[in-house]
């Protein structure tokens, strides 16, 4: 089958599209005819060889997909339109899947859109709901609030939390506002201006931050939290070390915590799965929820939508038409 591929580590020139062995079902396993392919940052990062896949997944990009069920597994059916969470090898023609990982795609709606959905909604879940706790009447902080996890994080939050700070380039504040959050904040001012910022909208400390930056935003988030607060942490973009005041983590009794969906063992992401799936999934049938895709390309031109994404260019998420 096709297949993006790349030989060695490197910007997005390396990627070429070749020739793969066709994917083998394992038990409990799809094997799904893809039709899209979401673009996440991990991709990105796993093109520089610093993401390697999980044990047992293949070494193709690709963590999210959409398509027609070709070989089933229950509850599926051949010829059921799926959307699903990938361990890797999204960036082909056919892919395996878990059947726990995967879901319907809600009706009417295409295979690019399906296929922005599982990566994105599914992290901001897990870090909002499941581990973060987040409750009605909160004050949260969404950090990249304009990416396609952070566009994700901002729909869910709408409706439940009484504020939510969407921090991002100025250009795409009015596309964070309109996707659920209450108050902007410009990026770069970010170090220096969070917390006040997060008092000025909420008039406390934020209950919950989803940070999709790192280590750069540590001091400000931590700074920013209220009593109690809980900081989700799940990427690296802004550095891996940073200073933690820990007398504010006791004083305030704060909760520092680091997320990575890809590394959950296939009955932790299919408990993920399920939840997502009974209690957010219908919301997108009646238009409450909706994936955000920016831009699409043709399965041979990953060089060009890898090289749109790390230029920061969109709101929300780049897709792979295969």
């Amino acid at each position: 089958m096709r297949a993006i591929v790349f030989k060695a580590p490197g910007g997005p020139e390396v990627l070429e599209l070749g020739e793969v062995p066709d994917p083998r079902p394992r038990p409990g396993e799809l094997l799904v005819r893809v039709r899209a392919a979401g673009v996440n940052r991990a991709d990105l990062v796993q093109r520089l060889g610093r993401y390697p896949p999980p044990p047992g997944e293949p070494e193709t990009l690709g963590l999210e997909i959409a398509g027609e069920v070709l070989e089933p597994a229950a509850p599926f059916q051949r010829g059921d339109r799926v959307m699903a969470l990938l361990g890797g090898g999204g960036y082909a023609e056919l892919a395996r899947v878990p059947a726990a990982h995967a879901m319907p795609i809600p009706e009417g709606m295409g295979f690019a859109e399906a296929a922005a959905i599982p990566e994105a909604f599914l992290t901001a879940w897990l870090n909002l709901f499941m581990l973060g706790r987040l409750a009605p009447g909160e004050v949260v902080v969404v950090h990249a609030a304009a990416s396609g996890v952070g566009s994700a994080a901002l729909q869910l939050c709408r409706g439940v939390a009484s504020t939510v700070l969407g921090t991002a380039s100025p250009g795409k504040h009015a596309a964070c506002l309109e996707l659920g959050a209450t108050h902007v904040l410009a990026r770069q001012e970010v170090p220096a201006g969070l917390a006040g910022a997060v008092r000025s909208a909420a008039g406390r400390g934020a209950d919950l931050i989803f940070d999709l930056v790192g280590a750069s935003y540590l001091e400000a988030d931590v700074a920013a939290l209220g009593l109690q607060g809980r900081l989700c942490c799940i990427s690296t973009l802004g550095g891996s070390k940073g200073t933690l005041d820990v007398g504010a983590l006791l004083t305030r009794r704060l909760t520092v915590m680091g997320s990575m969906l890809r590394t959950r063992s296939p009955a932790q992401k299919a408990k993920l799965v399920a939840d997502f799936a009974e209690k957010a999934l219908p919301r997108f049938r009646n238009g409450e929820l909706r994936p955000v895709v920016a831009r699409t390309y043709p399965l041979a031109q990953a060089r060009e939508a890898h090289a749109a994404l790390e230029r920061n260019e969109v709101v929300g998420k780049i897709v792979l038409l295969v």
